[in-house]
């Protein structure tokens, strides 16, 4: 089976890198084409709905001459270009920040009615979106990888990374500036215990990722929303105890897992959790609770939507 997955090629700064802005793409498709599968990348270029259009007369041609059985695209607004080629039929996947937000929920939705098969990262974003399928849908979360996120002692991490033992450590799940994650509440919360360092989550590879979840006391994220947060999956690969805010599926993938809580969006109970997080005092057993998300066994999910889409037989509406 050929498959083209969709996606933005947009760089986040001067230069775009798929393998570091898309990764959890990226390492969806190595363990796909590791099950056998011919898999290709087209990545658009330009913002917004005019700056994606610009891209369909290409998409089209990259489908004729690709002999593709199906076309894979990732987020709303990609799935709705991809929709509207007509060629092929389209598998989407929503991740979050396109049901979330009003305005890119209505090109979701859109995106949603026009392909053939849906696939949500959570069931609480399929809840979100304003048109829903009665059918030809799965809930897949991304996988995780557990070769790269893995348990590491405490004290070699942080020896390798040069922090202090005697000292606390929080990492904040994504950069400071991004809004939708919400640093000030972390923020104030933290300053409510006082001395604790809270480490941006900025311009790391993916292996000094693993080191810093198994360096750190805790990680911290108190996004206003989310889908399914990878860094949440990866925490809990490395047994990294976890406070949350109550978004997307993290409630369900932490649940009843010592050492991790969710909390409200009031500093003061942020602070009472992480307080909690300190007192235990110890690495969970999240890596045993999330087995079932390891990127080998969502890969074989994935390919499974493949095989009901070519056997349907049909392009899209």
């Amino acid at each position: 089976m050929k498959v083209l997955t969709v996606c933005s090629g947009n760089p986040e700064g001067n230069h775009f890198s798929f393998e570091i802005e898309r990764v959890f793409i990226h390492e969806q498709i190595l363990e796909i084409k590791n099950r056998g599968m011919d898999v290709d990348v087209f990545f658009i270029e330009g913002k917004e709905a005019k700056g994606y259009l610009k891209n369909l007369k290409f998409l089209k041609s990259k489908i004729r001459k690709g002999n593709y059985d199906l076309v894979h695209a990732h987020f709303g607004l990609s799935g709705l270009l991809s929709a509207m080629q007509r060629i092929k039929p389209v598998v989407v996947t929503f991740h979050g920040s396109d049901i979330n937000v009003f305005k890119t929920n209505l090109f979701s939705s859109v995106a949603c009615y026009l392909s053939k098969w849906r696939i949500f990262v959570s069931s609480n974003l399929f809840k979100k979106m304003f048109i829903k399928p009665k059918n030809r849908y799965s809930v897949i979360p991304c996988g995780v990888d557990f070769e790269i996120f893995y348990p590491v002692d405490k004290k070699k991490a942080r020896n390798i990374l040069a922090l202090n033992n005697h000292e606390k450590y929080i990492m904040f799940a994504s950069t400071f500036s991004n809004k939708v994650k919400n640093y000030p509440l972390a923020k104030k919360a933290v300053d409510l215990i006082g001395k604790i360092n809270l480490l941006e989550l900025k311009d790391r590879s993916r292996y000094e990722v693993n080191l810093l979840l198994n360096a750190v006391d805790l990680l911290l994220m108190t996004s206003y929303s989310e889908g399914s947060p990878q860094v949440i999956k990866e925490a809990m690969a490395s047994n990294c105890p976890i406070v949350s805010t109550n978004v997307g599926d993290v409630r369900e993938l932490i649940e009843n897992t010592e050492g991790c809580y969710i909390t409200t969006f009031n500093p003061k109970d942020v602070a009472d959790k992480i307080s909690m997080a300190f007192d235990y005092n110890n690495r969970t057993n999240g890596r045993e609770k999330i087995k079932h998300l390891e990127n080998s066994i969502i890969a074989n999910k994935i390919i499974e939507v493949y095989a009901k889409v070519v056997s349907i037989g049909e392009p899209n509406r």
